[in-house]
């Protein structure tokens, strides 16, 4: 499996069955219990296209008493965790939570970016599905709201081998950096938004939905906000970005070609 390869999503949910019921009925996601999880901390797992795309569990205590709210993590490849977190930490990281093992599917370590991003590496036992996540329901795009856009794409570069693709010009809200992740992928951007908008650095996650504005009223309907959108972005698609009803951020993206 390539290394740098996003490949898994979790919520931290601050009310688990709430947020099930919210994406469910919004994104229209399925769900599926994780058949080998242990009984007393069960696992739900959210399916589009037949396939288990990500999953919901509980915010854990200690990041709740240090007033983070409820958020979106991505899983992102690598060759050996140990090894990528001790880089990690030699270009800046946090560990959250050191390598650990989830029984019969991998190694994983969460960690937040030299700018506060949090983010986790994911070694897994055997090798996942490796395709241009297209479909609805599934992730398609990454962005980093960061405070220093160049300093993170230094971070993300070395750890991860992300190649630069191309600069989008947004004038006053400055540069959008965009990347190739190690397939040659074009899998997101990362810009200084979250400076301009007062916010620690974060990364959202965006979902393909099929029809973007209906997606819209059906967050506004239960619960949700659409914090900037839709709005149409080159190519003729169109997105949105979202807060749930809990505060976790994350946004739709409609491609023109489905009109």
């Amino acid at each position: 499996m390539s290394e740098g390869i996003n490949v898994w999503y979790d919520l931290m949910a601050g009310d688990m069955q709430a947020a099930i019921t919210f994406y469910t009925e919004t994104i229209g996601w399925k769900t599926r219990q994780w058949e080998d999880a242990d009984p007393n901390t069960p696992y739900t797992m959210f399916v589009a296209n037949e396939t288990p795309i990500g999953g919901v569990m509980p915010l854990p205590e200690e990041a709740r008493s240090m007033g983070a709210p409820p958020h979106w993590i991505a899983y992102t490849t690598v060759e050996n965790v140990d090894t990528a977190v001790e880089k990690a930490k030699g270009l800046g990281a946090k560990v959250y939570q050191p390598p650990m093992d989830i029984p019969k599917v991998g190694r994983f370590s969460v960690l937040a970016d030299p700018q506060g991003a949090t983010f986790a590496m994911f070694k897994p036992i055997e090798g996942m599905p490796q395709k241009e996540m297209t479909g609805i329901g599934e992730f398609s795009w990454a962005e980093l709201h960061t405070t220093d856009y160049e300093a993170a794409w230094k971070f993300y570069r070395e750890l991860f081998g992300w190649e630069h693709r191309d600069t989008m010009d947004m004038g006053e809200q400055g540069k959008y950096w965009m990347f190739n992740d190690p397939t040659k992928v074009t899998k997101g951007g990362m810009s200084n938004m979250a400076k301009q908008m007062h916010m620690p650095a974060h990364w959202l996650h965006y979902v393909n939905v099929d029809d973007i504005d209906a997606a819209c009223e059906r967050i506004k309907s239960k619960g949700g906000k659409i914090l900037n959108g839709p709005m149409d972005v080159p190519g003729d698609d169109k997105v949105a970005q979202c807060m749930d009803p809990a505060g976790a951020v994350f946004a739709i993206y409609a491609s023109g070609k489905r009109a």
